[in-house]
């Protein structure tokens, strides 16, 4: 049992205490005894007031003990139910929980799925046969079977930056001639030639849509994440290729490899590296040589972008002794970090000083529409999901990427 003492004023004390002993404070008081027997029955009267104090306060700790546990079983019950037939959720809302938490999606919904709805996320589906068949039941596993994905990663190698523009233009250094050197007191200056060019970027739109049927969407809540879930690869996707090798001709971006430098056979040195055989000049030579050209130009690389498989060949090089170069538990080379990803060609590399050479312009982040006002949609009870994003694309330090084939550059040496 907990003490209760709390500080109370003055008439409340009074009020209590002429309620729970009248007799108290009714008391003539003529001398010293007759005070100290007053006193005395008022501090039996707190005392009883504070056991009943004590009582009541016991009594609302239980139940709201009470309460907690039911409103803790409510949840983990909750909880339950959500992660039937699946694993557990993830801290954050993907883009469909986003979707389907909206004031948006819910004003949709309730006005029977009429007209359209933007909905903003932050970075032909069909169900078989009948509404009450095989896909709608009540105990379905909410982890939907999907394709492949592959690994996307390129955006987080390069710099960030957002725009509120169409056109973003920036400043680039063409020349400089430094003509700095030690002067006397009083003596003229040299000046140094420094010299720029107006350099720009479009935002572009990546969009798709896919087709989704009312009664999915409203016996299947679900499967709005697996539509979002396409959604977003299908714009991260072709993102990742736009960055890469986005040729700047019509909507495209001007990615990194049609702007690169060329890897630079000249600067090979055979006999400083092989001992003058070229023919133990091996790929891994060919990526340390890169890097090279690349700090030669005073932009050291930071990683390297390599096809899925040649990582894991390169990963696969054994010595004469049969053991392996690289250590298998990493995954730098020549101490940079690497990328791996089907979408760089087999054969083909780049390396570079990603951050420093390229910048990404976010205009609007990926946004979700849904709308039932799209062609036929009404006629047919169906709806049109549509993922849209716009961004714009800079490389600005052309030098700081340095591409090439790894067959091309290696067979030239051996010729």
């Amino acid at each position: 049992m907990k003490n209760v003492t709390r500080s109370m004023p003055v008439a409340p004390i009074a009020a209590l205490l002429a309620t729970s002993a009248p007799e108290a404070l009714s008391s003539p008081v003529r001398n010293q005894a007759d005070f100290a027997d007053v006193l005395n029955k008022v501090k039996s009267a707190v005392t009883d007031m504070n056991s009943s104090l004590s009582e009541r306060y016991d009594r609302l700790e239980e139940r709201i003990e009470q309460v907690s546990t039911r409103q803790s079983d409510v949840e983990q019950s909750v909880a339950g139910r959500q992660r039937r037939g699946g694993g557990g959720g993830a801290a954050s809302m993907s883009w469909g929980e986003t979707v389907v938490h909206s004031s948006g999606y819910k004003d949709f919904v309730s006005s029977s799925c009429k007209g359209s709805q933007r909905i903003p996320v932050e970075n032909a589906l069909i169900s078989v046969g009948t509404s009450g068949g095989a896909l709608v039941r009540p105990d379905r596993i909410s982890d939907g079977v999907m394709l492949p994905r592959r690994r996307l990663t390129i955006r987080a190698l390069l710099g960030a930056g957002s725009t509120g523009s169409n056109l973003v233009e920036y400043f680039k250094e063409k020349t400089f001639v430094n003509n700095a050197g030690m002067v006397a007191e009083t003596t003229e200056k040299p000046e140094s030639e420094l010299t720029y060019e107006l350099a720009s970027a479009l935002v572009r739109t990546i969009a798709h849509w896919v087709p989704a049927s009312r009664q999915l969407m409203d016996d299947a809540p679900q499967l709005q994440t697996l539509v979002d879930s396409s959604l977003r690869y299908g714009l991260a996707l072709k993102e990742e290729q736009q960055f890469l090798f986005g040729d700047g001709q019509g909507q495209n971006l001007h990615g990194m490899m049609p702007q690169a430098t060329a890897f630079d056979i000249d600067r090979v040195d055979i006999n400083a590296t092989t001992g003058g055989d070229p023919v133990k000049y091996t790929r891994l030579d060919v990526l340390r040589d890169a890097a090279g050209q690349a700090a030669e130009a005073d932009l050291p690389s930071s990683g390297i972008i390599l096809n899925t498989r040649d990582f894991w060949n390169l990963l696969g090089i054994k010595d004469g002794d049969g053991n392996y170069i690289l250590p298998v538990d990493t995954a730098d080379i020549w101490g940079l970090p690497v990328v791996y990803t089907n979408a760089m060609p087999v054969g083909q590399f780049l390396v570079g000083a990603f951050e420093t050479a390229t910048q990404i312009f976010d205009r609007m982040q990926p946004e979700v529409l849904v709308s039932s006002e799209d062609r036929d949609n009404f006629i047919k009870n169906m709806l049109t999901i549509r993922g849209e994003s716009r961004l714009a694309f800079a490389v600005k330090r052309a030098a700081a990427l340095i591409k090439g084939d790894f067959s091309t550059i290696i067979a030239a040496l051996r010729d």
